[in-house]
């Protein structure tokens, strides 16, 4: 669903925001801003990708689906990024299941007209670049994460990381919906989650994990979360 639009939409995205006025000129007219409802699949492994989306509040993962029914989120996108542009630079296909994770907004431009700003706006091209690079850190990061560290680690990570996109401590995360980005079962979380509230770093409410201790949660989070922020932080302008 989209709806009319501005400037302050568009700029809650943190790459739109970093543009300069002159180069948003440029992709404004064709930008639109659109509701991503909670449990959206916007793309399926190998279909077209029609729209490049830069999220304000949502968060979309990136979602790897095995033949034999297993899944495993190697990506994910916030307001920090944008997604659905480098992997159709060829092929136009996705890569795999892009799952709206946390519900919010986005803006969106066609794909089409996406690649034609880029070539004639160099800023735009090296603003996305850059953002490229920053990705796929975060992607060998997070593929060692999980191959290495504990659940609980990677739990406080995806926690903190959720936090940082949404500016709010209630994070609209249930049990199972956390089971699905670590790759565990939901029991593993729920273990994980009652020992977190035991030692009063989160609460939980029907539909919600509250933030209660951001400083404990970062002192028992594993070292990705502090090399992703350092390096998003090292590649791109953000706030």
């Amino acid at each position: 669903m989209a709806y009319p639009t501005s400037k302050a939409h568009h700029r809650r995205n943190w790459l739109l925001a970093a543009l300069e006025p002159e180069d948003l000129a440029w992709l404004e007219p064709h930008l639109e801003v659109v509701i991503l409802p909670k449990g959206t699949i916007l793309y399926e492994a190998g279909d077209p990708i029609r729209y490049t989306y830069f999220p304000h509040d949502a968060t979309v993962g990136l979602i790897n689906v095995m033949e034999e029914g297993q899944f495993v989120e190697v990506a994910s996108f916030g307001r920090e990024g944008l997604f659905g542009l480098i992997s159709a630079i060829v092929s136009r296909e996705a890569f795999g299941r892009y799952k709206v994770q946390v519900p919010g907004t986005a803006s969106r431009i066609a794909i089409d007209r996406m690649q034609e700003v880029m070539r004639a706006r160099p800023k735009i091209q090296r603003l996305v670049l850059s953002y490229s690079e920053a990705l796929l850190a975060q992607t060998f990061q997070t593929v060692s994460c999980n191959a290495i560290h504990t659940v609980e680690a990677r739990c406080c990570n995806w926690l903190l990381s959720t936090r940082d996109r949404i500016d709010e401590d209630l994070l609209p995360l249930t049990h199972a919906d956390l089971a699905e980005l670590l790759g565990v079962q939901r029991s593993t979380v729920s273990t994980v989650l009652r020992t977190f509230q035991t030692q009063g770093l989160i609460t939980q409410q029907r539909g919600g994990i509250i933030i209660a201790d951001r400083a404990g949660l970062e002192e028992i989070t594993c070292e990705c979360y502090g090399r992703i922020r350092h390096t998003f932080a090292r590649l791109l302008p953000m706030p």
